[in-house]
């Protein structure tokens, strides 16, 4: 009675796209920042924040990907645990 919970698979060409999308965006971000027509200080403070936005999106990814697999480890354990407590009161045995 055990049931498998399904795994995502990500298609090639969703995994081409995204990266694609990641590495124009900052590829575009980046050309713009250098050319923009301002001091160099302010085209420093426009890449930092570019730096952090990326790390910090990389950052919450992973955090939600981590509690999503946890959540699906507990649900696990909770439905074997109550499986097993089925099995050992099962009235007709």
């Amino acid at each position: 009675m055990s049931k498998e919970l399904p795994q995502t698979v990500h298609s090639q060409s969703w995994i081409i796209q995204s990266w694609a999308s990641l590495i124009i965006s900052l590829s575009a971000m980046t050309i713009g920042i250098i050319y923009l027509p301002v001091n160099s200080w302010i085209k420093g403070y426009l890449g930092m924040g570019l730096a952090f936005t990326v790390g910090s999106t990389v950052s919450i990814s992973k955090t939600v990907r981590d509690q999503h697999e946890a959540d699906r480890l507990v649900a696990r354990v909770d439905e074997a645990r109550v499986e097993k407590l089925l099995n050992e009161h099962h009235p007709l045995r």
